[in-house]
């Protein structure tokens, strides 16, 4: 009898784990739903990826603002009212545009080399202000200033 209880025992607690590991035909059914419907949200549709577009162009054009100016030109620019190039993308036309104007002249490889300093600024001479710069910063390591004292002389010295 005993051996009997045992067994009966056993095969109770050996028979609910099983029953839990098939799964049911609904819940098969169910799962190959949910499986469906992530790979189809998985590829964004035509509008999605206008849109996306969009939103990359326009954030683009906005690096340079901050705040509610770039609110402001975020929101126009999503609804197509765009105000034209960002300032920067303006500053790099109006550089083409000039040196388009010097190398009229020139032409092929010439031109290429030209065109590819004259883009990257190295025919750019230094200001007034950087030469100025660059003298007060000279006198100073030459009198070898460090800290404040150096502080303040290019302070007086830029001023002058």
């Amino acid at each position: 009898m005993k051996q009997l209880i045992a067994a009966l025992c056993c095969l109770m607690l050996a028979a609910p784990p099983v029953a839990m590991a098939q799964p049911k035909a609904d819940d098969k059914k169910a799962t190959e739903k949910k499986e469906d419907k992530k790979a189809a949200k998985k590829e964004p549709s035509e509008a999605q990826k206008k849109q996306q577009d969009l939103m990359k162009a326009c954030n683009e054009k906005a690096a340079d603002k901050k705040g509610d100016d770039r609110k402001k030109f975020m929101s126009k620019c999503l609804k197509g009212e765009d105000d034209g190039p960002s300032a920067k993308q303006k500053a790099q036309q109006d550089l083409m545009k000039a040196c388009n104007e010097k190398a009229k002249d020139k032409k092929g490889d010439d031109r290429k080399q030209f065109m590819s300093k004259c883009l990257k600024g190295d025919d750019k001479k230094p200001t007034a202000q950087q030469e100025k710069m660059k003298t007060c910063n000279a006198e100073a390591s030459k009198k070898q200033m460090k800290g404040d004292e150096r502080k303040a002389f290019m302070s007086k010295c830029l001023k002058a």
